[in-house]
């Protein structure tokens, strides 16, 4: 069993007097559910690896929180009101708050089951705002009913190409000619790179 971190003992020794016996009961459950978990300090506070990131917990004022780095998979199932603080288990402040130890066991074994199998965390797509359509383009595009009509049923990523490719033009007359291509493009229905789309 890897030994205790001596940065923990000191973390809980400063903790607020309620959060002591939280913080103790969770190492404790943490280290028998998973006797090879390192025991480190991450973003200043407690947190245990096996395999890659296992769980982690914290102390403030006047509560405490305890989480799965991969909780959204091992805990949200629960009907747990993850809205309530970080962590999975909303904001403790007694040892009554905490979840039964046979039920933390087993969340323990399934962060460890996950970490084993090289489960990753889905990353959230993020979505680029909609670029503002300079008042050139939007002019020619007016001037065009069938481009117009073409442009706005586009979806966001794909004016955003033909925003990006007018507005990124060095020269006043590059502009220009990339407008007027773009306002035919756009009327006959096609993309950006439609060119290229094409030899698939």
């Amino acid at each position: 069993m890897p030994r205790k971190d001596p940065r923990i003992d000191a973390y809980i020794a400063r903790a607020a007097e309620f959060a002591r016996p939280i913080l103790r009961r969770l190492r404790a459950i943490v280290r028998e559910a998973c006797p090879a978990a390192e025991e480190t300090i991450k973003w200043g506070s407690p947190a245990f690896d096996y395999q890659g990131p296992l769980c982690g917990m914290a102390a403030f004022k006047q509560h405490a929180v305890f989480g799965f780095w991969k909780g959204k998979l091992i805990v949200d199932a629960s009907g747990q009101d993850l809205d309530a603080a970080m962590g999975q288990f909303g904001r403790l402040t007694s040892l009554a708050d905490l979840p039964a130890k046979r039920e933390l066991v087993r969340y323990v074994k399934l962060a460890m089951a996950l970490n084993e199998s090289g489960v990753k965390m889905p990353r959230p797509a993020k979505r680029k705002p909609p670029l503002p359509v300079p008042a050139d383009l939007a002019g020619a595009l007016r001037r065009n009913r069938k481009a117009q009509a073409a442009f706005a049923a586009f979806p966001t990523g794909c004016r955003r190409e033909y925003v990006e490719w007018v507005t990124e033009a060095k020269r006043p007359e590059t502009r220009a000619q990339r407008i007027v291509t773009t306002v035919a493009w756009v009327a006959e229905g096609k993309k950006r790179n439609w060119k290229y789309e094409s030899r698939k």
